[in-house]
């Protein structure tokens, strides 16, 4: 029986304002997707640093039972380079906004990175992470890799978790944590006022002005074969992860290709982490046509067997699994309201 999941982080509202939202929202092919179903609400390990998707992802994809942010070096290999032996780190070029009272990481989506830029700062960094044995390869301009010979045991958070919030919550801890924060302060010194990032301030951009390390995994980490998996809207690391292109994707709702499918879609996540609810509640309308109405389309026409949709929010996620026999339940009636906390 063919499954079709959508993996749709932050689709979960808030608990504070999920009444609201889906008295805006117009879904009706999601209303009667989550009405005919069982629901599942998942728990999840605040101590995990991660956001709920990334533990569920994680676990889905065989990088951690655990649900660690074990993502390393998958994205590597899905880059192309070899991990070798090594345990790495993923490293994502960041903004550490300074506030009077507080530090906090900006969203990464926001910052924009062009490729010269990020090599330039990526050269200049490089040779003080070789000075303390911890060499950095350069993924794409927002996704690089720090190889974690003696680091194993450094507690990180994903910057999705920390983003927006005091991050002295949030900081990378452990045994080697004052080690890390060394090597940070010297990489920050030497892009103060780098030309990248002088030329990026000109033009109205943040400046790159620290690095961020999360995603530790060991080379013993690889992704088992896994049915079709592709994304949509999500960070580099994850889209490095896919198994197909999203454009090269069989279409799901239409039976193409007869194999099981995963579809992660990052479009609400930018919204959803600046509280941007208009935008959020427009990206649910566009789901509305996209995903919601082909998959439910898809289900009565006998074109899927099964949908499994998983949505999150900062702190829980829910999982409903629903099918073409479920959705002759004509007695429910279609309803938002499994949304709701």
């Amino acid at each position: 029986m063919t499954q079709i999941t959508l993996v749709l982080p932050f689709a979960l509202p808030p608990p504070e304002l999920a009444a609201d939202l889906i008295r805006a929202m117009q879904a009706p092919a999601l209303a009667a997707l989550l009405a005919r179903s069982t629901c599942t609400t998942l728990a999840h390990d605040d101590t995990l640093r991660a956001l709920p998707h990334e533990a569920w992802l994680a676990k889905q994809l065989g990088l951690s039972p655990q649900g660690h942010s074990a993502f390393a070096c998958a994205a590597m290999r899905g880059m192309l380079l070899d991990p070798g032996q090594a345990s790495w780190f993923i490293v994502n070029p960041a903004h550490i906004d300074i506030a009077r009272s507080h530090l906090s990481i900006s969203d990464i989506r926001h910052l924009h990175i062009e490729d010269g830029h990020a090599r330039a700062l990526f050269d200049t960094a490089r040779p003080l992470f070789d000075e303390v044995g911890k060499t950095l390869v350069y993924g794409d301009a927002s996704t690089w890799f720090m190889r974690a010979d003696g680091w194993e045991t450094l507690q990180t958070a994903s910057p999705d978790a920390a983003v927006g919030l005091n991050l002295t919550d949030w900081l990378p801890t452990g045994a080697s944590a004052v080690d890390f924060r060394k090597l940070q302060n010297e990489v920050q010194m030497l892009w103060f006022e780098h030309p990248a990032n002088v030329e990026r301030e000109s033009r109205g951009l943040a400046a790159i002005n620290s690095f961020w390390p999360w995603g530790l995994s060991g080379p013993g980490v690889t992704m088992p074969p896994t049915p079709i998996f592709a994304t949509s809207s999500v960070p580099a690391w994850l889209a490095a992860m896919a198994t197909s292109p999203s454009v090269a994707l069989p279409n799901p709702f239409t039976g193409g290709g007869g194999a099981d499918s995963m579809l992660v879609c990052g479009d609400l996540s930018a919204a959803a982490i600046a509280a941007d609810w208009a935008d959020w509640l427009v990206h649910m309308a566009r789901f509305e046509k996209t995903l919601f109405a082909p998959a439910l389309a898809a289900l009565r026409q006998g074109h899927a067997g099964q949908l499994k949709l998983v949505v999150s929010n900062r702190h829980s996620h829910k999982e409903f699994i629903t099918s073409k026999w479920a959705q002759h339940a004509f007695w429910r009636s279609p309803s938002l309201d499994r949304l709701l906390p």
